[in-house]
């Protein structure tokens, strides 16, 4: 366990990062505003604090972001931290995936004092889960524990976003993911306009929310453009759940066949439309919600394959 002392970004690359009090982690992505966060394993550095200090010692004038990290912290030796492994500080989870790299010909510190740290100490991570993080946080090593189960629900509807109906289906929803053990985060009700919906759906799966639940929007309406807006942002399809609620819809009647809903990933979260009607929604999220724990475990990487032993 250790403390975060400082929290460093540069706007652009080849330029030394600047300390900042506070920042936003956006998943699979890294630090909001920083040059160096990208689609990409290297999204986030960290630095240990004593070796920085024992490199001042040795005569370096040299500050934090000094050698381009992110993150520095006492209490961990971050080298000796194998790949794989998973620090956690508050919500924000990260996942290390590369110990040093190739200092630069025309590194800085290394002109300044023959010599430089990052090879030999500096850690690599992505952003598993995103949030923001404050200097004096927190950090722990988190192997062995699970992601936190977490949730939120879009109600998409024209009328319920005017105030001229009442949200019934969204709270059916909540409920219902509650008593299955998720933490639900946000319920909002938005118009049938996809880009409000798509802007909602990046916004969630950028803070790594594990599941993001739609209904409404998923019929022949010229209005209902949920499943557009979640095909839009989504990676990779998951047809098979959308399959299995209409397979189970046209049970009870067969205008199930007209449903278009879709479900999806993106990067760390699972987005699944549901229908409008509460009816609905409790027979469909019903049906799937017990095998959607362990797709989001398998995306977040907290379990294996999907056979039942």
């Amino acid at each position: 366990m250790g403390t975060i002392q400082a929290l460093c970004v540069s706007e652009k690359k080849g330029t030394l990062k600047k300390p900042v009090h506070r920042a936003l982690f956006r998943t699979e992505w890294g630090i909001v505003g920083d040059a160096h966060a990208g689609n990409w394993h290297r999204q986030v550095s960290f630095l240990g604090q004593e070796e920085i200090e024992a490199f001042r010692r040795r005569g370096a004038d040299v500050r934090f972001g000094s050698f381009g990290e992110n993150i520095a912290a006492d209490g961990f030796c971050f080298r000796e931290l194998p790949v794989g492994s998973r620090l956690r500080c508050g919500e924000v989870w990260f996942e290390i995936t590369q110990i040093g790299k190739e200092c630069h010909k025309s590194c800085a510190i290394r002109q300044q004092v023959g010599d430089c740290i990052m090879p030999r100490e500096g850690v690599f991570a992505r952003v598993l889960h995103g949030g923001w993080i404050t200097v004096g946080d927190t950090l722990t090593l988190a192997d062995g524990e699970a992601m936190p189960l977490d949730a939120a629900v879009i109600t998409a509807s024209d009328k319920g976003s005017r105030g001229e109906r009442i949200d019934q289906s969204g709270p059916k929803v909540r409920a219902m993911l509650e008593e299955a053990g998720y933490l639900v985060s946000d319920l909002v009700v938005l118009p049938d306009e996809r880009e409000d919906i798509e802007h909602k759906l990046r916004e969630y799966a950028d803070r790594g929310i594990g599941l993001i639940v739609t209904t409404g929007g998923t019929g022949f309406s010229v209005r209902d453009v949920t499943p557009e807006a979640t095909l839009a942002v989504c990676d990779r399809l998951a047809p098979g759940i959308p399959e299995a609620m209409r397979a189970l819809s046209m049970q009870v009647t067969h205008r199930a066949m007209l449903s278009r809903a879709q479900a999806g990933i993106c990067k760390r979260s699972l987005i699944v439309n549901l229908p409008g009607s509460v009816k609905a929604v409790g027979e469909c999220l019903g049906f799937v919600l017990p095998e959607l724990k362990h797709g989001i475990a398998i995306l977040r990487g907290d379990a294996g394959e999907c056979g039942r032993s």
